[in-house]
């Protein structure tokens, strides 16, 4: 079995090494092979249409346009939602000796958006787009998590945005350098949240970086595993009733799984609605066993 993640310790990849070793313990398939995609989400769906990957992980907001065809993807993929991953802050941080304060204040700073494919430079265009900031009003800096981090270290760029956490580059970089967590002026994250169908609201806790002494409220993205609509349900439904009865194992493996049962807890109430994402319908084989698991009716 193949699972597509993104670059190296990105919250991908961590989640994608959890998911293999909990799956391999509960016996669905083995081994578990945990495959980079530096693009992420956009080369994910690409892999999956192609058969290179079983499943892939992806981000909400991505898998519309790849089951429309719509750009970047040159072609439509026939994609299947199998199950949500985790609902996570994408947020901005600045070093704390600097000036910064705000998202606003990013305009004519250096700020680092992720490689220019990825799924975090999409993040950036669709917050400062729903904030009415050109990426003309600032510097982006297209580098990978890591190597943006070790730009915002060295004073090389003035602020990065960053996936959901705990993230090993995250970890690091928070062990190296005080940082600040850069907040929204009143009413803009609801601008954001507004602007942005497939964002939710999500809290950074106080103490999840060193200098975070308050709760501070973020735009969040649900990222989800996705299959081909192609793959056996059989075996579809098999690794969606070990994520829901391995709920507990895959936070212990990665933090990034806490509170992943809240995520599909809205289908004893809304139905599988609640688990489709820009019209990407559950996989017939999902579909079944949280009907098995008594979440859907």
């Amino acid at each position: 079995m193949r699972i597509g993640t993104a670059e190296l310790n990105s919250t991908f990849f961590t989640q994608g090494l959890a998911l293999a070793e909990m799956l391999e313990q509960a016996g669905i398939s083995g081994p578990v092979e945990v495959l980079q995609s530096l693009a992420a989400s956009i080369e994910n769906a690409r892999r999956l249409a192609s058969g290179d990957l079983h499943y892939g992980f992806m981000a909400a907001n991505w898998i519309g346009r790849a089951l429309q065809g719509k750009d970047p993807f040159a072609a439509p993929s026939d994609l299947r939602l199998v199950a949500p991953m985790n609902l996570g802050p994408m947020f901005f941080v600045a070093r704390r000796d600097s000036s910064l304060r705000t998202v606003g204040d990013l305009r004519g700073r250096r700020v680092a958006v992720g490689q220019a494919t990825s799924g975090v430079a999409q993040h950036a265009l669709s917050i400062f787009g729903a904030l009415g900031i050109a990426f003309t009003e600032f510097t982006p800096v297209f580098l990978d998590l890591a190597s943006g981090a070790e730009a915002l270290a060295s004073g090389g760029i003035d602020a990065q945005l960053q996936c959901p956490i705990p993230n090993r580059v995250m970890t690091a970089l928070d062990g190296a350098v005080s940082l600040r967590v850069l907040a929204y002026a009143p009413g803009e994250l609801e601008i954001v949240l507004a602007g942005n169908a497939v964002y939710r609201r999500a809290t950074m806790r106080r103490g999840a970086l060193r200098a975070l002494d308050t709760d501070l409220e973020q735009p969040g993205v649900v990222n989800v595993l996705v299959a081909d609509a192609s793959r056996p349900a059989a075996e579809v439904a098999a690794v969606v009733r070990a994520i829901v009865a391995g709920a507990d194992e895959l936070a212990r493996l990665d933090p990034l799984f806490a509170g992943i049962a809240e995520l599909w807890a809205p289908l004893t109430t809304d139905g599988e609605q609640a688990l489709v994402f820009e019209g990407v319908p559950l996989h017939e084989g999902a579909r079944a066993a949280y009907r098995a698991a008594g979440l859907l009716a």
